[in-house]
C-alpha cells in the first residue's frame, strides 16, 4: 500500500492469495512477509471485472442459483471494498444499502454511485427494520468476518421484505469451534466444513428460508480457506422439498475439488 500497488489492505491480501505478487521475482505467499525498501515488488494486473475478488464469488452464485438482480433493492452486509455491491450494480440493481463495521474501505467508484448508500462504522447485528429507509430491501448479500452467520441471520431476516432472498458467504474459519481451526486460521477438514454448513442451514431453516442451495466459492479465501455460498429463498407454494443434506454433501465435495485444484 505504501508503494500504491493496492487500494486497500483487503485488495493487497487478495492479490497475494491469488498469486499475483512477486518480491524480487519470487512469489509472495504471505501478507506478513517483511519487504525492504530496495526490493522490487510487482503486482500482475489481470483484467478485473469488479473492485474486489468478492464480486467474482457473488457473480458465480448469482449464475448458479439463477437469481435476478435487475431493479431490486439490495442489502450488502459487510461491504468492505465493495465487490458484492459492484457485482449487484453491474447486474442492474436499483439500489444497494451497504453496511460495514469498518471505515474508509469502500471503493471510491461505489461511493460516487448514486445507487449506493454507504453506512460505515455500523454493526449489522445492531440494525432494526426502523433503521432502514423505505422501501426495505428484498435481496440480501453478506460477506462477514469474525462472526457466525448462524448468530447474525436472525437479525438480518426481519430487515427484508418479500420475496426476501439472500446469498451469503459461509466461511468455515468463522463458524467452526476454535479447536477445529488449524494453523494460519485455515479449516482443512471437510468434516468440519460439513458441520459448519449444517449449523448455518439449520439457522436458515428456523427462519423460514425453506428453499436452500449451496455451491463452493470459485475462489479460495485470502488465507487459502475453502468458502461456500448459500442461497436463501422463501418456501414457495408447491415447490418440491429441498434435500438439504444432499446439497451440503455436494458442496463439500465441490469444495474439496476446489482446494485440490488450487494446490
Amino acid at each position: 500500500m505504501r508503494r500504491e500497488l493496492a487500494a486497500s489492505r483487503t485488495e493487497a491480501q487478495e492479490a497475494i492469495a491469488a498469486g499475483l505478487v512477486t518480491v524480487d521475482g519470487a512469489p509472495a505467499t504471505k501478507a506478513a512477509t517483511q519487504v525492504h525498501a530496495g526490493q522490487a515488488v510487482v503486482v500482475a494486473a489481470p483484467p478485473r471485472r469488479f473492485v474486489s475478488r468478492g464480486g467474482e464469488k457473488l457473480d458465480h452464485a448469482l449464475e448458479r442459483f439463477a437469481v435476478e438482480v435487475s431493479g431490486r433493492r439490495c442489502l450488502d452486509a459487510g461491504v468492505s471494498t465493495g465487490g458484492f455491491t459492484d457485482c449487484l450494480l453491474q447486474r442492474g440493481a436499483g439500489s444497494v444499502l451497504a453496511y460495514d463495521v469498518g471505515y474508509g474501505q469502500v471503493h471510491e467508484k461505489l461511493r460516487q454511485d448514486e445507487r449506493v448508500e454507504v453506512h460505515e462504522r455500523t454493526n449489522v447485528r445492531d440494525l432494526t427494520p426502523d433503521d432502514l429507509a423505505s422501501p426495505r430491501p428484498d435481496l440480501l448479500v453478506a460477506d462477514l468476518s469474525f462472526i457466525s452467520l448462524a448468530s447474525v441471520l436472525p437479525v438480518l431476516r426481519p430487515l427484508l421484505r418479500a420475496p426476501a432472498e439472500g446469498i451469503v458467504l459461509v466461511k468455515p474459519q468463522f463458524e467452526a469451534e476454535r479447536g477445529q481451526v488449524g494453523k494460519g486460521g485455515v479449516v482443512r477438514d471437510p468434516a468440519v466444513w460439513r458441520q459448519c454448513l449444517r449449523r448455518v442451514t439449520d439457522a436458515a431453516l428456523a427462519l423460514d428460508w425453506r428453499h436452500l442451495d449451496l455451491t463452493a466459492s470459485p475462489l479460495l479465501g485470502p488465507a487459502g480457506n475453502v468458502e461456500f455460498l448459500l442461497y436463501l429463498g422463501p418456501d414457495d407454494a408447491g415447490a418440491a422439498a429441498v434435500d438439504v443434506e444432499a446439497r451440503v454433501e455436494a458442496a463439500v465435495a465441490e469444495g474439496a475439488a476446489r482446494r485440490g485444484a488450487a494446490r
